[in-house]
């Protein structure tokens, strides 16, 4: 599934290229037919996203919120519009440029009061501007659940998936498997201005990194990191092989369904 910066790029995209501007809507597929037909040739106002929640705004018509679940994808294109799928959700296009949705979990219109919902369900998402770290510290730190179920749950802290929970815990050398409430106050706010700048360049290169400068391929000498999730990572999907600081092997464990990375050493208990 997508993290959130995949999301907060995706919104960016969508107001580059139609914000502002009258958009032809369209559902190939027919699932979003009714829909689009009420959108269709109507201005998109702006995108914006929400953890992994994207949002696309057409005033007093309401919001197309679409959240891409763990098959949903978008291709994007310049130009004319190409004849179109049959399993294209929903197609946004102009004279300029094309976006076409796939498989998306939720692509619903839906109004102000119920994008308000949305919202008030999820925690605050270090991409936001404004939003307020002390709202998902109030629930960590009364919380006996670990940090690594916590960070994951989006109703405490909206947007951060699997590798930034990992990559984050280990550039803490923070055990997983603490809980939330043993946490400090000072360890949670360096972790979240941590991932503030780490989801930000997230959005900016389109991709992962998290290692610093010091513990990149070219500074310590060793090739790349080759992974369909590509960009360069402490922990994450690293089973096995040594890691970049300590040399000490890296563990995977199932913890609350999902795959769990980190170094032992690194993350004493």
């Amino acid at each position: 599934m997508p993290e959130g910066h995949t999301i907060h790029r995706l919104a960016a995209d969508h107001n580059a290229a139609f914000a502002g501007r009258t958009v032809r809507v369209g559902s190939p597929q027919g699932k979003f037919s009714d829909s689009a037909a009420l959108l269709d040739r109507q201005v998109l106002d702006g995108a914006e996203a929400h953890g992994k929640h994207l949002f696309l705004g057409f005033a007093e018509l309401g919001w197309i919120h679409i959240h891409l679940g763990l098959f949903g994808k978008y291709t994007w294109g310049t130009g004319h519009a190409p004849p179109p799928t049959d399993t294209v959700r929903l197609r946004l296009a102009n004279t300029t440029s094309y976006a076409d949705l796939r498989g998306p979990t939720t692509c619903a219109l839906i109004t102000d009061a119920e994008k308000q919902a949305i919202h008030d369900r999820l925690g605050p998402d270090p991409l936001r501007e404004g939003d307020d770290p002390d709202r998902a510290w109030r629930r960590l730190s009364r919380s006996r659940t670990s940090i690594a179920a916590l960070l994951m749950d989006q109703k405490v802290v909206a947007g951060v998936g699997n590798v930034y929970r990992a990559e984050v815990l280990f550039r803490h050398g923070i055990d997983p498997y603490r809980a939330g409430r043993d946490l400090t106050r000072a360890e949670w706010d360096a972790m979240w201005a941590d991932l503030v700048l780490l989801m930000r360049e997230g959005v900016r290169n389109n991709r992962i990194d998290t290692v610093r400068p010091e513990h990149t391929p070219e500074a310590m000498g060793r090739p790349p990191r080759v992974d369909d999730h590509g960009g360069e990572v402490y922990v994450y999907r690293r089973t096995g092989l040594p890691c970049h600081i300590c040399s000490t092997e890296v563990r995977i464990a199932e913890h609350a369904a999902r795959n769990l990375f980190w170094c032992p050493r690194c993350q004493p208990a």
